[in-house]
Order: structure tokens, then C-alpha cells, then sequence
């Protein structure tokens, strides 16, 4: 068997694993089920990817996120190693052709959603596999104290059954003692080793500033710190408005929401990586896959959901165990906004099952029935034709998605299409009459071959960027030249499917899972609750608070966060006000007999006697002792 190390050079390129990968790797070859908590930017993933192609067979890894699932496999495959997912809407005959390629394809990784786990037909497929580890990603899920519980979790002890010598290995980036409890009585572990990293971060100064002017106080942030960004902002529009006022104001920045197609995405991504725009401005959909080793600062421009979410953001500075900033900018706007917001987001059992029923009538399914193929989405047309709050509707959509009743996944791998229904002669004459369009028209003939013969996958961004023009002036002249009879041009106008995993059922499906989601909704009360508390708690270190959050308890002040600094200005003005008292009572003293008096370090004190005379407050006689300027 090819040793742990060599796989990590072979794949990775690194000669050592991070403390505590080794160890993990370890028990988990032993056959040992294993838990291990690593905080953002622990490598996970190296913990089952390891010791999986290590052995014979195939490593099966549950994960809560399509696009999460979809962004491993492509970086597997980027690393020479194979990996598969099943995709959503596919059809029983394209699942068995999918399973077999695994079996006799030597595919090292299957990643499948816990919802896939219902299926009955999908446990036989497994049975079938030469499965030797099980992986759960994100197991905080499991929990109904996690910070995202998933009922479908829970359904993933089947696989005890289905393959009972297979050992587990659950991984997190955010539990406390009691998620643990959950996530090993849940998934029916035994014995487990469990694994726990420190949160503390001794280089992360977390920072929380009250701000009501927060565009000039980005523009005093990126004056001083010149290294790797990402800002944190709460909606697509923001992420292009302030990328658009750092560019304006000479700070070279990029944006990221998941409004972007894929090619988007990754042209922003590599950009920010390559440092050609230094600052990503972002939505939480930028998390995914994030391993940059000296991103200097994390800019919270709104507020997070929870403190798990403000952790495992923040985690993304200071990977280079460097000294990095993690600023909050808030005012008490934005904490009665954010209290409204989880207000609205929350919605009653109520409101779940209106939204839920309308959902099948909008695609027009009957009682009891049951489609396998997926339907295109607008949450805005949905929102709007039921007058439904599109904050509501988000929330319900995620809640129904987290208990097994839909499936939610991006589109991925659809794209508009385009076909020339003119002859290659008309076109010629069209453009000549039409110069506006020529240059247009001819990028995309270069671009892409067999317009002319078939229907073709086009990307509205490639050709933008090929033609200089916005991908919306792509559509617009799409439409003109459709309207002039040369082409079929037809959009893409969803780039979300769902597909349901249940028969309507209508309020019976909800009634089933009204206890779940009634502890999720109180849940999310709790820790919104819990991070206002948080910001407003300006007398402990914000590092003591974030370990005691998650059970780790201790009195070491960080000594750089916002409340550390702040005392540390307190004590300055205290230890001079202490001088000038000690010497209203003493003529004329030394620094060491004053540190003798005060108790305190002969350092410290020299800095105070300095600044005192600075201020003139104090002279030095011809003893070279201190007495006051009268």
C-alpha cells in the first residue's frame, strides 16, 4: 500500500500533513469510525481523500450542497483523480449506467446528497460497490443544535446496515460538546476517536467596529492594508456597487455572488487568487474550495447570520499564521435591520405550507403525483405571481431542500442555444447592410463552428468578452438578429432547478416534519440572538468569547481584538494619570522607583514618562529624575 505521505506529495505536493491530518489518516486506515472538528481551514478533505486512495474501492461522501459536491469533484479531477456525483434529475437507466462506471471506471470518490439516501434503488447501488470508507461532510447537520440542521441527516445510519463493515468519518468546522454527542449517537458510531483543533486563532485580531460611514471607512482599511481581501456583503447588488466604488477609488477589486455563471465565477476566482484584483467583494457563496494562504483581512460589511457563519468566514485570513484582521462594520441600523431580516426569513409552519402547495400547482402536479425530472426556477416570477416576500420564499425553499422534499441545484452545465437558420450568403448580405452587427456577427461565427448545421451551447459572457460588450448587449443583439430571421436564439432563463423527491402530499408532507422545522426556526432565533449578543459584548476579548461559544473554555486574553485594545488604551491613561499622582506626593522620583510603587513593569512605565514628557506634564532634573512641570 502506497504510504499517506507519498499520496500527499503525489497529489498535493506537500511533504507534511498539518497537525492533526496524521493522526486522523491513521485511525481511519485502522478502521476506526472517527469524528474530527477542524475550524475553517484545517483540510478537512486531506482526512478521508488520503486514506481513501489508499485502499481498494471507492470512498462515499455525503455532503449537504450540490454546488459544494460539484466544486470537490472538479478539483479531484483537476488533481488526475477520478470522481463522480449524481447529478439531479437523471433517469434510473442513466443512475445504472453512472453506478457501473464506478464499479469498473476505478472512480475513487462518489459524492451524494443525504436526500439520495432515501432511495431505495440508490442504497442497492451502493450494496453493489466496493465501498471503503464512508466520509460525512459537514456532520453538524445532523444535529438539531447545529447551525444547519438537515432531518435527512439522520437517514444516514442506513448505511450501517447496507454496509456494515465500512467504517465513518464525520467532519466539522463548527460544533460545540453537545452537536458532537448528536453526530455520534446519530450516525451509530463506535468508539470513535474524536479529533478536536483549538478555534483559537492567535493571529486573527477580530475587530468590531461601530461605523455609520462604512464606504470610507473600506477606503481607510485598503489604505493600510495592502494585502488579499475579501469583503463580506449580504446581496448580489452590493457585491457589484462597492466592487465598482474600490475600483473607482484605485482599489483594484473583483465580485462574487451566485448570480454569476460558472465562467464568471471562475474568471473572479482566478483573478482574486492571482492577485490581479486583490479584493473580492462577495456574498456567502464565496467559501467553497477557499485555501489562499495570505489573505491579510475578512470584511464583514454586513452583518452574518450566526457566529458559526462569522467563524468560518473570518477563518479565511491569516492561513499563513501571519498577523490578519477580521473587521465588522456595524451601527444600530444594521442590528435592527438584521433583526427584522431573520424575522422575515423565519417562516410560520403556516407560510411553509402555503408556499409548499403552490409550489406544485405553479408546475401544475396533481395529487400524488411524482415527476423525475427537474423544473426551471425564478424565485422573483414565483414571488411575484403569488405576492409572496422573496426572502420568505428563500428561506422556505432551503428549509423544504433540508428536509428531503425537494432538491434545489444549480444549472450548472445548461447553457443557451443558438442556431443560424439563414443561409451562410443571406447572413454575408445582412451584415454588410447592418455594420453595427458585422463584427458582432462574425466573433461568433469564429467562435463557435456548425451554427449553420445544428443547434449549438453558446455562452452569453464568452461572447462579451470576446466582442467587448456586456452580456446583456450579447442578448439584445441575439434578439435583434432572431428578429430579423437569421438564427433561433433561445436563453437560458433559470439558472436554478427543482426537483421534487416526494408525491404531493400537500399539508400531510409539511405535518410530517412540522417538529423538525419548528426547532430549526427556533434554532435560528437563538443563534441570531446569540451573534447580536456577541457584537454588543464590548468588556470580554472577542477571542475568549468565540472559544467559549464552542466549549473551549479559557482566561487568555488575545490581546489584539477591539475590546483587548481598548482596555490596553484605558490602562495607558490610567498608568499616566497614576504618575502624576505618585509625584504630586514625591518630589522627583526614577522610573524604577516609580515602577516599584506602582507595581508595575519598568517597560511600561518608561513609555508613559516618554509621552508625559512629550505633553510637558513632566521634567527631567539634573538628578535625572522625574518631577512635575509646574
Amino acid at each position: 500500500m502506497i504510504s499517506p505521505k507519498e499520496i500527499l506529495k503525489k497529489y498535493w505536493g506537500f511533504s507534511e500533513f498539518r497537525n492533526p491530518q496524521e493522526e486522523i489518516i491513521t485511525a481511519v486506515l485502522e478502521q476506526k469510525d472517527v469524528i474530527a472538528l477542524l475550524p475553517t481551514g484545517g483540510g478537512k478533505s486531506v482526512c478521508f481523500q488520503v486514506p481513501a486512495l489508499a485502499k481498494e474501492g471507492v470512498c462515499l461522501i455525503i455532503s449537504p450542497l450540490i454546488a459544494l459536491m460539484q466544486d470537490q469533484v472538479e478539483n479531484l479531477k483537476n488533481l488526475g483523480i477520478k470522481a463522480t456525483t449524481i447529478p439531479s434529475g437523471v433517469k434510473q437507466d442513466e443512475i445504472i449506467t453512472l453506478f457501473d462506471n464506478i464499479k469498473f471506471g476505478s472512480i475513487k470518490f462518489l459524492y451524494i446528497s443525504p436526500e439520495r439516501l432515501q432511495s431505495t434503488f440508490i442504497q442497492q447501488k451502493i450494496k453493489e460497490l466496493n465501498v471503503n470508507l464512508v466520509a460525512i461532510d459537514e456532520a453538524h447537520c445532523i444535529s438539531e443544535w447545529g447551525h444547519d440542521f438537515r432531518p435527512s441527516y439522520r437517514n444516514i445510519k442506513v448505511l450501517r446496515e447496507l454496509i456494515p463493515n465500512v467504517n465513518f468519518i464525520a467532519l466539522t468546522a463548527t460544533a460545540n460538546k453537545r452537536v458532537l454527542n448528536d453526530i455520534e449517537e446519530n450516525l451509530d458510531l463506535k468508539n470513535p476517536q474524536v479529533f478536536k483543533k483549538s478555534f483559537l486563532r492567535g493571529n486573527l485580531a477580530y475587530q468590531i467596529f461601530t461605523v455609520e460611514d462604512k464606504l470610507q471607512r473600506l477606503l481607510q482599511i485598503f489604505t493600510k492594508t495592502k494585502s488579499p481581501a475579501i469583503v463580506y456583503v449580504n446581496s448580489r447588488k452590493k457585491t457589484i456597487e462597492i466592487s465598482n466604488f474600490l475600483n473607482a477609488n484605485n482599489f483594484k477589486s473583483g465580485f462574487y455572488n451566485a448570480g454569476l455563471s460558472s465562467i464568471e465565477k471562475k474568471i473572479s476566482f482566478t483573478n482574486w487568487m492571482t492577485e490581479k484584483t486583490p479584493i473580492i467583494v462577495a456574498t456567502n457563496a464565496f467559501g467553497m474550495g477557499i485555501d489562499k494562504p495570505n489573505v491579510g483581512i475578512v470584511v464583514h460589511y454586513n452583518l452574518p447570520t450566526s457566529i458559526e457563519n462569522y467563524v468560518q468566514e473570518t477563518g479565511r485570513a491569516g492561513r499563513n499564521n501571519k498577523k490578519s484582521f477580521a473587521a465588522l462594520l456595524q451601527n444600530e441600523n444594521d442590528i435592527l435591520l438584521f433583526k427584522k431580516q431573520t424575522e422575515k426569513s423565519l417562516p410560520s409552519i403556516t407560510d411553509i405550507k402555503e408556499v409548499h402547495r403552490k409550489l406544485y400547482q405553479y408546475f401544475r402536479i396533481a395529487n400524488g403525483e411524482i415527476f423525475e425530472e427537474s423544473f426551471p426556477f425564478n424565485l422573483l416570477e414565483f414571488s411575484k405571481k403569488y405576492n409572496f416576500s422573496t426572502f420568505k420564499v428563500d428561506a422556505i425553499l432551503k428549509i423544504l431542500s433540508n428536509n428531503g422534499i425537494i432538491e434545489i441545484s444549480n444549472n450548472y452545465n445548461e447553457k443557451s442555444t443558438l442556431q443560424f437558420t439563414a443561409t451562410h450568403k443571406n447572413v454575408l448580405n445582412y451584415i454588410d447592410k447592418n455594420k453595427i452587427l458585422k463584427n458582432f456577427t462574425n466573433s461568433i461565427l469564429r467562435t463557435y463552428g456548425g451554427l449553420f448545421e445544428q443547434e449549438m451551447k453558446v455562452n452569453e459572457f464568452i461572447i462579451a468578452k470576446k466582442t467587448g460588450i456586456t452580456s446583456q448587449q450579447v442578448v439584445t443583439n441575439l434578439k435583434r438578429l432572431e428578429e430579423d430571421g437569421l438564427l433561433i436564439y433561445k436563453p437560458i432563463i433559470s439558472d436554478v432547478e427543482i426537483t421534487f423527491l416526494v408525491p404531493r402530499e400537500d399539508d400531510k408532507t409539511i405535518n410530517r416534519f412540522s417538529r423538525e422545522i419548528a426547532q430549526l426556526i427556533h434554532q435560528k432565533k437563538k443563534k441570531a440572538a446569540d451573534f447580536i449578543s456577541f457584537i454588543k459584548n464590548d468588556s470580554i476579548c472577542r477571542s475568549i468569547q468565540v472559544l467559549g461559544y464552542f466549549d473551549e473554555k479559557t482566561n487568555h486574553k488575545c490581546g489584539i481584538c477591539d475590546v483587548c485594545l481598548s482596555e490596553r488604551k484605558i490602562s495607558k491613561k490610567n498608568i499616566s494619570f497614576a504618575i502624576l499622582k505618585l509625584l504630586e506626593n514625591n518630589k522627583n522620583l526614577s522610573s524604577q522607583e516609580i515602577s516599584l510603587n506602582l507595581e508595575t513593569n519598568e517597560q511600561d512605565i518608561l513609555i508613559h514618562l516618554r509621552y508625559l514628557l512629550s505633553e510637558n506634564k513632566l521634567i527631567l532634573n539634573h538628578l535625572n529624575k522625574y518631577q512635575l512641570n509646574k
